[in-house]
């Protein structure tokens, strides 16, 4: 008998620890309130700008409480904050599968990021832009540690320009006189200045007219420093 309550409890036992284990792994499948959160200052900020997105939009777009919003951001700088790190998490995939493809001559690879991302902008319209490029024009006089973060992650997206940059010059792929920094630099510049008018216009056209440019003067074929002209 004492074995066969032995065996009876084992057995509640491995059954209730199975029902834990499912709900914990129901629980995981869930989005948390703070993804919820930040899912949805990423649309509400790069919509509405940081000024326009208030925290009770924020939390009504995302379907939480308002107080769940201090629990999990002490302020709203905070959390500008961490959605300028989700937005750039994105465009580092975009980058990782484009840019930093080194199966791919390197300007297959910078037309391909560009052409990535405007498949984003047109799936919005033409009328968001870059979150980055929105937020820079927006923040870097209402916060210092927001432009701090914004220098971070221009130069992030700088830096993988240059990388791919360097690469195309070295085989002679894009021309090697300009510094591959310097390039890199005008690139996101005018990339973001293209972006910005793309929003007042409603149209591809900004777009599609620096990417003309660009590849027809500085990303244009060179011959590789000491060959034979």
């Amino acid at each position: 008998m004492r074995g066969n309550r032995e065996r009876s409890g084992a057995a509640g036992g491995t059954a209730l620890a199975k029902q834990y284990v499912q709900l914990y792994l129901l629980a995981m499948a869930r989005p948390s309130l703070r993804e919820k959160i930040i899912e949805s200052g990423v649309r509400t900020l790069h919509e509405r700008g940081y000024a326009g997105a208030g925290v009770r939009e924020i939390t009504s777009d995302a379907g939480v409480p308002q107080g769940c919003f201090t629990n999990h951001f002490r302020s709203k700088e905070a959390f500008a904050a961490t959605i300028l790190d989700r937005y750039h998490e994105r465009t580092q995939a975009i980058m990782d599968g484009t840019l930093r493809d080194n199966g791919r001559p390197a300007v297959e690879r910078l037309r391909a990021y560009f052409d990535a991302i405007t498949e984003r902008l047109e799936a919005a319209g033409w009328r968001y832009g870059c979150l980055v490029g929105n937020m820079s024009l927006e923040l870097p006089e209402q916060s210092e540690v927001l432009r701090a973060h914004l220098v971070e992650v221009c130069r992030a997206l700088t830096d993988a320009f240059a990388e791919a940059i360097q690469a195309g010059q070295e085989a002679g792929e894009i021309r090697d006189d300009l510094d591959a920094g310097d390039v890199a630099t005008f690139l996101l510049a005018s990339w973001e200045g293209a972006m910005m008018r793309m929003k007042v216009d409603r149209s591809p056209h900004p777009i599609e007219q620096f990417k003309r440019v660009v590849f027809a003067s500085v990303l244009a074929p060179g011959v590789k420093a000491g060959a034979p002209q």
